[in-house]
């Protein structure tokens, strides 16, 4: 194996030709001048990309820094108003996590992202690699950033073979060793970039590589296999029930208890989504209109959704006035029920 010294120069100067273009990224040519990036974009941008793609996140990105332009203003925003806007990138505590951080970063910090690693972590909904990331990607701490893209090329280049997740230490530790003090928050955009756009899940394009000559998995021809998997077990289904009442001009919707999944988000009644059952939200003549299925994280979810005009007040939730009510600000697995109920309510 070659150098770590060696390999991490010639990576950032592969990083200094093709740096992905990103508007939350300081590009090489950009931060050599001595501009620096904004931690607040940097964490902001971390956050989103957990367990989504870069171009599903975009918009996103755009769109909240257009609105919130400093972490001083997200900490001073409604909840409700970052529930919906974030309605649609799933994982929903994430934005919950989000809210906390920029009120603790705003009013314990004076509105100014610590700059270490160890104090980044002691912030709300930060953890390890995301700590890792924006110490070394917005102050130049040489943390070692581990995602799975890297954890993808340092199992190729030193031949790791033991499956994920059981290897993540390992990986860890390797990617350590080729964590170079200079430049180190280009470097982990660097390793970032090769494992998206080089060393990629399937048919990596190992001939354009910086360092196909070092990667002891293309030699032995095993590079496409790595990293091995442990296989995960099959999800579980769960079922459960949405209603969707209308009348006078308004739809029924309550919001989910702040704990929990889809904690603190608007949405229609529904049972606990167990198999248990569950009183209606009101008396009515409700009408099953068929099913919607979404997949979390850990289980496969199918609602029967069942759709009714209400002539009186509501057990539970709150008639919102169709003026009032944007199918956009719901998570994504009401929308598809809104979707499939929509034409079928009148006012």
């Amino acid at each position: 194996m070659q150098a770590p010294e060696s390999l991490s120069a010639r990576l950032l100067s592969w990083y200094d030709r093709y740096a992905r273009a990103m508007p939350w990224r300081v590009p090489p040519q950009d931060r050599a001048a001595g501009i620096r990036p904004d931690p607040y974009r940097v964490w902001l941008s971390e956050v989103m990309l957990q367990q989504t793609t870069v171009a599903a996140v975009k918009d996103y990105f755009h769109r909240f820094t257009a609105r919130w332009p400093t972490v001083n203003d997200l900490a001073a925003a409604e909840d409700t108003q970052v529930m919906g806007e974030w309605a649609g990138l799933g994982y929903y505590a994430r934005a919950r996590n989000l809210l906390k951080c920029a009120r603790a970063v705003a009013s314990d910090h004076g509105g100014r992202f610590p700059a270490t690693r160890d104090s980044l972590l002691a912030l709300p909904g930060i953890g390890p690699y995301t700590a890792s990331a924006i110490a070394a990607i917005a102050f130049d701490e040489p943390a070692t950033v581990v995602d799975g893209n890297v954890e993808r090329v340092i199992a190729r280049l030193h031949l790791v073979e033991t499956p994920l997740p059981a290897a993540k230490q390992e990986l860890t530790a390797l990617a350590a060793r080729l964590t170079p003090a200079s430049r180190p928050g280009d470097y982990a955009q660097a390793i970032m970039d090769l494992g998206a756009t080089i060393c990629t899940p399937r048919s990596p394009a190992c001939g354009i590589c910086p360092w196909s000559d070092a990667c002891r998995a293309r030699a032995r021809g095993l590079q496409a296999e790595l990293p091995r998997k442990t296989p995960k077990p099959d999800k579980p289904i769960r079922r459960g029930t949405l209603w969707l009442g209308h009348g006078d001009g308004a739809i029924l919707l309550e919001r989910r208890p702040e704990k929990g999944l889809l904690g603190g988000m608007l949405g229609f009644p529904g049972d606990g989504w167990d198999g248990q059952g569950g009183p209606a939200p009101a008396a009515a003549d409700w009408q099953d209109i068929g099913e919607v299925r979404h997949t979390f994280t850990h289980f496969h979810l199918i609602l029967s959704v069942r759709v009714a005009r209400l002539d009186g007040p509501p057990d539970r939730g709150e008639m919102i006035p169709h003026h009032q009510f944007r199918p956009a600000d719901l998570p994504t697995v009401m929308r598809k029920a809104w979707d499939l109920a929509r034409g079928q309510l009148s006012g």
